[in-house]
């Protein structure tokens, strides 16, 4: 919402916006271009009497402003359903959709069509090192060529008057499929009505357009076989995108059916983000970019904010990390990718169960065994509807606790050389991370 408000503002539009919690990096983003927020959902906001009022999927039947806009007749329609009408109607958009990864992704693939000059529109749901904003209007350029959109596709619903995935309203024609996984519990009853969702924007692609899939995913092959009506290319697969390490995460080879494209040298680690970069690749080469010209931008793509940060160096070699993992999946990987990167010290895992499925308690299970390549874990157990120390009680490298100020004095009083510090939440994570680093100064 923060990166569509963006867009309107660049538009022309006078904007404003209102949320129950206002955090950076988002909110610093948001002041800096100039877009007045309120915190609540205070009736009295009609008042500014706006043209229309774009209804983000957090807003619920209940909701005081929502009643009003409703009891008046006054005009709104969604973020996505907007989104389409005014911008990307007439564009070129290539989508990144997925479990994980989207807005890495999405960051890489607008990087490389801007390295090399295309000068893409993007809306990217967080905020890119490379760039400047977590969106962006196409820019004419000289080339002659079409306006291109990067956007990441959420499978999340719409509205509460749009149950759709938000994905359905973006119309790509080069789409990006990372993974598939469980996810959403509030909203989906099980991997089978994800499966349907991802096929119905799956039918929406054009029979020139084209579909990157990862084919590690058994999940997304499942949703291909309720059919496809576009070109395929994988990634992640001998016949088609591949990649070999050289020396460590930081220097690979990357291949096309079998055949060497060049070699990546960067600064992002894990399995994960290699096959992030492959998409991306892939999904830039369907725009004219070749694989020598892509790889040459990914050598200078600097990430995410909140995607594996590094945010804090210390003298004894302790590192501090901000990373937005939360899926059991993602945490996962994220661990397993510092594991093999590290040469000493341990790995402290910071957690926040925060997203709703982790809150209703579906991934329980699977969280503790993403938990394995941590040396010790802390975990927010806030506002859950399960008990997390009940399902720690067997594991002592877990602390279990709900006052933030204790687990970030604890990780303060028990330091050690070279510990390389990761804070896991989709969320602000009552700033957490500030309190540490404040304590180990």
């Amino acid at each position: 919402m923060a990166g569509i408000a963006s867009l309107a503002k660049s538009l022309g539009y006078k904007v404003t916006g209102c949320d129950q919690n206002i955090y950076p990096p988002m909110s610093t983003q948001l002041k800096g271009q100039g877009i007045s927020i309120i915190e609540g959902f205070d009736i009295g906001q009609t008042a500014l009497n706006p043209d229309m009022y774009i209804i983000g999927n957090v807003i619920s039947r209940g909701n005081p402003l929502m009643e009003t806009i409703l009891n008046n007749n006054l005009a709104y329609q969604s973020g996505p359903q907007w989104l389409y009408e005014n911008i990307l109607h007439n564009k070129w958009v290539l989508a990144v959709a997925g479990t994980h990864g989207k807005t890495t992704t999405t960051a890489m693939l607008a990087w490389i069509l801007e390295y090399n000059e295309l000068a893409p529109g993007y809306l990217i749901g967080g905020i890119p090192v490379n760039f400047k904003s977590s969106a962006r209007l196409p820019i004419e350029n000289k080339k002659n060529t079409p306006s291109f959109f990067v956007i990441e596709a959420d499978e999340y619903d719409t509205a509460f008057f749009d149950k759709r995935s938000k994905f359905i309203h973006y119309h790509p024609r080069t789409l990006v499929l990372n993974n598939l996984e469980f996810d959403h519990a509030d909203i989906f009853d099980n991997v089978e009505h994800i499966k349907k969702h991802f096929h119905h924007l799956i039918r929406m692609i054009p029979q020139d357009g084209k579909l990157i899939v990862n084919n590690e995913s058994e999940a997304l092959n499942e949703t291909l076989a309720m059919g496809v009506w576009s070109e395929i290319e994988y990634f992640s697969h001998a016949n088609g995108w591949s990649y070999q390490l050289k020396k460590g995460w930081q220097s690979m080879l990357i291949f096309y059916q079998n055949k060497k494209q060049g070699l990546l040298n960067w600064n992002l680690i894990g399995h994960h983000n290699a096959t992030n970069a492959l998409a991306a690749i892939c999904a830039a080469r369907h725009v004219g970019i070749t694989p020598e010209k892509a790889i040459e931008a990914l050598s200078s793509f600097k990430g995410v904010k909140k995607r594996m940060e590094k945010i804090a160096a210390f003298k004894n070699g302790i590192i501090l990390y901000d990373d937005f993992a939360h899926h059991p999946s993602a945490i996962k990987t994220t661990l397993e990718g510092l594991k093999k990167t590290k040469c000493k010290g341990r790995i402290i895992a910071v957690i926040e169960p925060r997203s709703n499925t982790m809150k209703l308690g579906s991934m329980k299970k699977e969280l503790i065994k993403s938990l394995k390549d941590a040396n010790k874990v802390y975990c927010f157990a806030d506002q859950l509807s399960w008990d997390a120390k009940e399902l720690f009680s067997l594991y002592s490298n877990v602390i279990v606790s709900d006052n933030i100020d204790s687990i970030a004095h604890s990780i303060a009083n028990d330091q050690q050389n070279e510990d390389q510090i990761i804070f896991m939440s989709n969320g602000s994570f009552s700033n957490i991370q500030t309190k540490v680093i404040e304590l180990f100064q």
